[in-house]
């Protein structure tokens, strides 16, 4: 019988991938020529910008002005960690941060460099462990709220609300502030004489509120030291109390049930547990909302440089996320999406931080300056591509007589 070479010769088993700069962009970059040499990570940069009309030292609003060139390898590797630390570095700069932002965001570039493997064992991390357990979230809001009072009394407006605001008719931050605050009110029906829980509830600006503006008495919950010492302080001529005390913990029956801001910071792992709670500590005929942030689709963990600097283990839940956790609990009555509200609010905090800076230098050095501005504006030039959404849903449990102003509306 007659033997061919492919019966005798052994397979020889496929090359092992490219090693070092070019094996590495190579699993992040899979729509582009992967170089040869490290040197032209900056013509991969060059093109990925150019796809979101950025020009490397153009004049364009927007346009970035690089001052050292490890910059396109150092984003190549690190994605948004990269992006952030080397702009936290002054190796680069933009007239616009937030119009850089918004390019990036709507040429969806985010989805082209997804940074080392080292990025991608964040979701590895988020699917084992709970990051947002009873025993880490304190110190996860810690490393946030509890950073001075100082920054916050400055950024914020004067009830201390850091949420986005409402702008509908508003003419400043203050305006959109009360305006969301009574929007809410008017979404739960607050009347005078009501029990009100707020779950992660800031500095108090929503319990002032609901207590000077409704004449309700407001408990709120919140891991934060500083915003309970200060709140407790700016309400105390009111029905308010705000208490030390995670929301797992809560316990009590309320007409009605807030959470303005806390769904970010309580992680997948534990949606089911907030409406729990909420359900636990709702009256039978209340009325509850949830304000959150909210991402267009369901992810395990938040953008890496966000995690890193700004909010640990925060994720936004999407409105899948959302609406399986409360299956056979609660019946949605409205949903509302007011995410462009985001981007005049960041602009304002921004302002607001970047104008009196000056007073607060000598405790916040130029390196978190820089990272506070990058963090601001950043996130004004995702919301303002729509890469997020701002949600407000309004619940009632079953069998409860749909709220009057949705049936009015």
């Amino acid at each position: 019988m007659h033997t061919t070479n492919e019966t005798t010769t052994p397979r020889m088993p496929p090359p092992p991938p490219p090693s070092g700069v070019r094996g590495l962009l190579g699993q992040f970059m899979p729509h582009f020529n992967v170089p040869v040499r490290s040197g032209e990570a900056e013509s991969i940069v060059r093109e990925l910008f150019s796809l979101a009309g950025i020009t490397i030292n153009g004049t364009t609003s927007g346009d970035i002005t690089v001052h050292d060139p490890r910059f396109y390898e150092r984003l190549l590797r690190d994605a948004s960690i990269g992006l952030g630390e080397s702009y936290m570095d002054g190796w680069w700069e933009t007239d616009a941060l937030d119009v850089t932002i918004d390019k990036i965001m709507r040429a969806n570039l985010k989805q082209k460099v997804t940074g080392s493997w080292r990025l991608r064992a964040l979701t590895v991390k988020a699917v084992i462990f709970n990051l947002q357990s009873k025993a880490r979230s304190g110190a996860s809001v810690e490393a946030h709220y509890d950073i001075g009072n100082d920054l916050y009394t400055r950024m914020l407006d004067p009830r201390m609300v850091y949420t986005c605001g409402y702008w509908k008719n508003a003419k400043n931050l203050t305006e959109a502030q009360e305006h969301k605050l009574d929007l809410v009110a008017r979404k739960v029906g607050l009347k005078p004489g009501m029990k009100v829980l707020d779950l992660g509830c800031g500095w108090g600006g929503f319990a002032s509120w609901a207590a000077e503006k409704y004449g309700c008495t407001v408990t709120g919950l919140t891991l934060s030291k500083e915003q309970v010492s200060l709140g407790n302080e700016l309400w105390k001529h009111l029905p308010v109390e705000l208490r030390l005390c995670d929301y797992r913990d809560a316990q009590g029956q309320y007409d009605r049930v807030v959470s303005i801001g806390m769904m970010e910071h309580v992680g997948p792992k534990n949606h089911r547990d907030v409406f729990e709670v909420i359900h636990r500590c709702l009256k039978p005929d209340g009325v509850s909302l949830i304000h959150t942030i909210a991402n267009n689709v369901s992810l395990r963990h938040g953008t890496p440089f966000i995690e890193k600097y700004i909010f640990p283990n925060a994720v936004a839940p999407s409105l899948a996320q959302l609406g399986k956790a409360m299956e056979r609990l609660f019946v949605l009555e409205d949903l509302h999406n007011i995410g462009p509200d985001y981007d005049p609010t960041l602009m304002a905090w921004w302002d607001n931080f970047d104008r009196t800076y000056g007073e607060i230098s000598a405790r916040y050095d130029r390196r978190f300056y820089l990272m506070w501005k990058f963090y601001l504006l950043a996130a004004a030039g995702a919301s303002r591509s729509r890469d997020g959404n701002l949600f407000q849903l309004v619940m009632t449990k079953t069998g409860t007589a749909q709220p009057d102003y949705v049936r009015q509306s």
